[in-house]
């Protein structure tokens, strides 16, 4: 038998993840009724969680038992940090030893272009995400303790801070998302930090915390902590901080007097909504304003957001802030009429701007197939479909009230769309492609008139 390659392992271990959680969620355990679910909505649901995508068919919080809610914040938090990472703190409590196709393999999942220090990457992957979704819990639990009591209200506090921090978007504490909590702080601010965390990215986590320790330890002035940041580092805060702003005032100018979503709230609360908005498109999938009632205009900016996402080696979905940033700095490069790529005085490999050019054409590929096919075989309006194929390939979970009413046509489109979504589309090209030999023949170059 052919050996696979690490690209393959991971798209292999994603699908029988996938395959696992919806057998499991088939079963009448699964459920509050008893009843056993259809096949395409169980793996919707596993789909979906494990894509941390957050589109649901079914209302997580009165459809699926305790059983079927553990299952599916289990499969979100595989999801979230990676199979690869799950397993190999596995082989961590199991005292295994980590092998060379083990560092390959994690090596491969989280994008990095070395195998220096992976062990004890994955490690503090593992205890960091354990403290920041601990604390969220706990901030979780003061809201949803007094309402719902201890035992259920512990429960919803766990099962929220897993699935804001993983950037699935999915609660068991109402029907209508966050909705409910729209001018609630605790909410609010919680839910944004934990999506925020999650979707910076482990190589930015590592950098913070190394600077944070050099400003309270070694007295570093911040200004010369900030200058030895890694250059990865630099890039996700700065265009991350940009979108968010520049989302939460678009949408704060668009809903400002739509009576649907905004304009009963205050101007704190307006900001606070434009904010939380700006962030859940981040590849997160809370709501705390009616999605199907945005306006076009926040629409359009939403989905903008939902494209990019968040960042490389983080929770969250979408092209990546990086890749962003390079396709953004070679048009202003090619305006200025300069020869390379340059981001904080330094220059951008030209094989990473191939790749970025090949993210985008290639999601941008799969995102109007989808469409197309969404319309052909489901009956959402233009936008409707739009925004769901968008939310289901950058892996948000927000919609416009169409996933509920999708055929089976129309769940399958959006099952392979998030499954594309979550592995990468160019990440299954690659693992179906013929790895070839490298070119011994340089030919010569021929201009071409653009």
């Amino acid at each position: 038998m052919k050996e696979l390659r690490p690209v393959q392992v991971i798209l292999l271990g994603f699908l029988i993840t996938i395959f696992a959680g919806s057998i499991l969620l088939a079963l009448p355990i699964a459920t509050q009724s008893g009843q056993a679910t259809p096949y395409i909505d169980a793996l919707f649901t596993a789909t979906t969680s494990v894509c941390v995508t957050g589109l649901i068919v079914e209302t997580t919080m009165t459809h699926w038992s305790i059983f079927g809610q553990a299952v599916i914040i289990l499969l979100v938090q595989i999801g979230g940090l990676g199979v690869i990472t799950i397993t190999t703190g596995m082989f961590f409590m199991l005292r295994k030893r980590i092998t060379l196709g083990n560092r390959m393999l994690i090596q491969e999942s989280m994008g990095l272009n070395t195998m220096t220090g992976l062990v004890p990457l994955v490690k503090k992957i593992l205890i960091g995400t354990g403290i920041i979704e601990g604390i969220g819990a706990v901030l979780y639990a003061t809201q949803y303790v007094p309402e719902f009591g201890i035992g259920y209200g512990v429960w919803a506090a766990i099962f929220n801070s897993i699935s804001a921090f993983c950037n699935a978007g999915m609660d068991i504490v109402r029907d209508d998302s966050l909705r409910s909590y729209v001018t609630n702080p605790v909410m609010n601010f919680t839910t944004m930090g934990l999506i925020i965390l999650g979707g910076l990215g482990f190589v930015v986590w590592k950098d913070l915390w190394q600077g944070f320790k050099k400003i309270v330890k070694d007295k570093v002035p911040v200004k010369r902590m900030i200058q030895q940041w890694r250059f990865q580092t630099k890039i996700v805060l700065s265009i991350t901080s940009f979108l968010i702003l520049f989302g939460t005032i678009l949408i704060f100018l668009f809903e400002y007097h739509n009576p649907a979503t905004m304009e009963s709230l205050s101007l704190p609360q307006k900001i606070q909504a434009s904010l939380f908005q700006a962030v859940t498109t981040r590849t997160a999938g809370f709501e705390t304003v009616a999605q199907a009632a945005l306006t076009d205009a926040s629409s359009l900016v939403s989905m903008f957001l939902m494209i990019i996402g968040g960042s490389p080696t983080g929770t969250a979905g979408g092209v990546k802030t990086v890749t962003f940033a390079i396709l953004v700095f070679c048009v202003l490069s090619v305006a200025k009429q300069e020869e390379s790529i340059t981001l904080f005085k330094r220059r951008v490999p030209q094989n990473l701007l191939a790749k970025a050019l090949a993210i985008i054409v290639i999601n941008l590929i799969v995102l109007m197939t989808s469409v197309l096919l969404l319309l052909v075989f489901d009956h959402g309006t233009f936008m409707d479909s739009c925004y769901e194929c968008v939310s289901a390939l950058a892996t948000v979970g927000l919609t416009k009230g169409l996933t509920p009413n999708l055929t089976i046509a129309g769940k399958v489109i959006i099952i392979i769309t998030m499954y594309l979504g979550r592995v990468g589309p160019i990440s299954m090209a690659i693992g179906f492609s013929q790895k070839n030999k490298k070119k011994m023949v340089m030919y010569p170059e021929q201009d071409l008139i653009l």
